[in-house]
């Protein structure tokens, strides 16, 4: 500021001492012109020049401001009219963010009057369209931004957003691998592309594909090896029966760079195993068991040197189970090689710490341990407790559950999303909840008799298969008070009527496989696999009381007689 002043002054000060140099010159200015003669002194010329040049500039100034008034008054409107259209595209934009699709409507329609071509104005058009569930309006904005060079990323996204909302894989595929071409780097895109070809079994082409999100900076280095290992395990799998060189090379690198993988641990054991290089097997199982302690490691590291005897096999297993100490997959692998060595009293060892809350892979040892010891009565009930015990850790990706482990959700398509846990394990609350709220209400004394095609097999060992069904709709007779309280009533008639089990938990063998991946036609009909399997469990028969087995026919005395005396007796009822 004091050096804006300071030169001001300087200028003014130059422009004084020009003024007095004028001022003190002497003579004369002559202007002789057509007979016309002008006298005049020096500074009254200079004076002169400076009004005359003052008028101009104003002159010119008019003329100026005449000449682009037009112009002006186009710009000033044009201004008014933009300002106009991002009123209406900022409080349509902000009616959806609310849910007003009437105000977005409104506001929609403003803005497309005003700037039919502002990018803005075709993604209010699109969001209102969604909003209102105009498939087809959305598709029309999303198709018009993907004809426009700068909003062409965004229009294939949208449209590829409204082909899943309309299950259509082939336009689905088609604008991801679009948006793939323009900008290699795009996130949705890149997981979008590697999705579909995940689930169309294309690994080597899903590799590809991890590879450049890789270079494009997309991935992290430890969540590439994991998902590398992922996509090799699931093509050495695919390759194990057809090539099985190549499927061992994918399975050796598979296991480098996800060791903690226990698919890949299990398929580069056996590879090792049959090369006759067991201790590399071993420490391939070791290394992953000690991460995720899992029944399929266990059984690899008992087989993995082929023609030992089940003596030799359950003290390796008892090795592996050490790394582990009191770990139940541990014991049970433990249990499992003693019962087959012959091990008895070992193995109940092994499940004593198991037996006080017990699942059903414990019960089922424990009914296997009883059979071999001949023991019919004590198995049977184990075999009973099975039916009612919670369910063992299984293969889960979002809600689904495996009998196997598999490369992606078949629901999701998520890679990598299968975890050895229990599946009902978030249920348990829920559950708890309305078991709590429920009433049980007593039931009378009445005879049960079951529909021919829902009788269950006296054999409780059959009936374990025979009474799981797998159901896409909740039993509503299960989940009423009534059918909560039978086991109660039964316990009090004290064997009159039998006792129905709760129904039984998942287990991964009695899972329906996964619905396979295929690019649906626009006319087929759409088929969502469910978030969460809902199970409904018929009742398991407790078997047909001993005295129905009696060679006297008249020996029941509580059962109603038959012919002319049953006749006589229900009319003297």
């Amino acid at each position: 500021m004091m050096a804006r002043i300071f030169f001001f002054l300087i200028l003014l000060a130059l422009a004084a001492l020009g003024a007095a140099w004028v001022a003190d010159q002497g003579g004369g200015l002559v202007l002789s012109w057509s007979g016309w003669r002008i006298e005049t002194s020096l500074p009254v010329a200079a004076l002169l020049g400076v009004i005359l040049l003052a008028v101009a500039l104003v002159v010119w100034s008019v003329v100026r401001t005449f000449w682009k008034a037009p112009e002006g008054l186009r710009r000033r409107r044009r201004e008014k009219r933009a300002a106009k259209a991002r009123r209406a595209i900022t409080q349509g934009l902000i009616a959806v963010g609310t849910g007003d699709s009437f105000a977005a409507q409104r506001h929609a329609g403003m803005a497309t009057r005003l700037a039919a071509h502002d990018p803005l104005a075709l993604m209010l058009q699109a969001q209102t369209a969604q909003l209102e569930g105009d498939r087809a309006g959305a598709q029309r904005a999303f198709r018009a931004m993907a004809e426009r060079k700068d909003m062409r990323l965004l229009g294939l996204r949208g449209l590829f957003i409204e082909a899943q909302r309309s299950d259509d894989a082939y336009t689905a595929v088609a604008m991801a691998e679009e948006a793939l071409k323009i900008a290699p780097a795009s996130p949705w895109a890149s997981q979008a592309v590697l999705g579909f070809r995940c689930a169309g079994s294309d690994w080597d082409g899903a590799l590809a594909l991890l590879d450049t999100n890789k270079a494009a900076g997309l991935v992290e280095p430890a969540v590439y090896r994991r998902e590398r290992g992922v996509l090799l395990t699931a093509r050495a799998l695919a390759l194990e029966e057809r090539d099985r060189d190549a499927s061992r090379k994918s399975a050796m690198e598979a296991v480098k760079l996800a060791p903690q993988l226990v698919p890949a641990a299990v398929l580069a054991a056996k590879f090792y195993s049959e090369d006759n290089q067991v201790r590399r097997a071993m420490r391939v199982v070791e290394a992953a068991w000690v991460a995720n302690p899992h029944p399929d490691l266990a059984d690899a590291y008992a087989h993995v040197r082929l023609g030992d005897s089940a003596r030799e096999r359950l003290s390796r297993v008892e090795m592996l189970a050490q790394k582990t100490p009191d770990h139940r997959e541990g014991r049970l692998a433990v249990a499992r090689a003693a019962i087959d060595a012959g091990e008895f009293e070992r193995a109940r060892e092994a499940l004593a710490p198991l037996i006080d809350a017990p699942t059903q892979r414990v019960a089922l040892l424990m009914a296997e341990l009883e059979r071999a010891n001949h023991d019919e009565g004590r198995a049977r009930e184990w075999t009973a407790r099975a039916v009612r015990a919670a369910p063992d850790p299984a293969w889960t990706a979002d809600g689904y559950v495996s009998d196997r482990w598999r490369p992606v959700s078949p629901v999701t398509g998520r890679l990598d999303a299968f975890q050895w846990v229990t599946p009902v394990a978030a249920l348990a609350p829920e559950r708890a909840t309305i078991e709590a709220e429920t009433p049980t209400l007593p039931m009378p004394p009445i005879a049960i008799e079951s529909k021919p095609e829902e009788k269950a097999d006296a054999n409780p060992e059959t009936n374990l298969e025979a009474d799981v069904k797998v159901d896409t709709a909740p039993d509503e007779a299960a989940a009423s008070p009534i059918a909560e309280g039978l086991p109660a009533a039964a316990e009090e008639l004290d064997d009159e009527v039998p006792a129905p089990p709760p129904p039984t938990p998942i287990r991964p063998e009695m899972v329906a496989p996964p619905p396979v991946f295929r690019p649906r036609p626009a006319g087929e009909t759409r088929s969502q696999p469910p978030t969460v399997i809902p199970l409904v469990r018929a009742p398991d028969d407790p078997g047909v009381p001993e005295d129905d087995f009696s060679d006297d026919p008249e020996g029941g005395h509580d059962r109603q007689p038959g012919g002319w005396r049953g006749f006589v007796a229900r009319l003297g009822g």
